[in-house]
């Protein structure tokens, strides 16, 4: 059985993925994608299910302040292949900690936040 895959303009994928055309044309310009972008005769983009993929995990490593420099390094780390996944691994570990870092104090925040409600909630006037 045969293997299709979807073919979708950038306004399908920016509804799918909830970013900006202007975000997804930036990606492109920025050589944030794995390969370029096929183009229908029309000069329109067309999106395969492995670029919306990359997509969604671009989105997901900006969405965690990842720099653009460092999703940069990253791809370029894709694109040079397996020889290059103790980088790409060492990159993302690192990114990880960061990460954690951030959920750590978000965390903590929460806690501040929550006991301030709590207290303001035991001294709301009762009606």
């Amino acid at each position: 059985m045969e293997r299709t895959t979807s073919v979708l303009t950038i306004s399908q994928v920016a509804e799918l993925t909830g970013l900006s055309t202007h975000t997804l044309r930036y990606y492109e310009r920025a050589g944030l994608m794995l390969a370029p972008i096929d183009r229908a005769p029309s000069r329109q983009r067309r999106y395969s299910d492995a670029d919306v993929s990359f997509v969604r995990f671009l989105t997901m490593l900006r969405a965690t302040s990842m720099p653009i420099a460092q999703v940069r390094e990253y791809v370029d780390l894709v694109r040079a292949g397996d020889g290059a996944t103790p980088e790409r691994l060492e990159l993302l570990l690192r990114h990880r900690i960061a990460v954690k870092a951030q959920l750590d104090e978000i965390t903590t925040s929460l806690a501040a936040i929550d006991y301030k409600i709590t207290t303001y909630q035991g001294k709301a006037p009762r009606l």
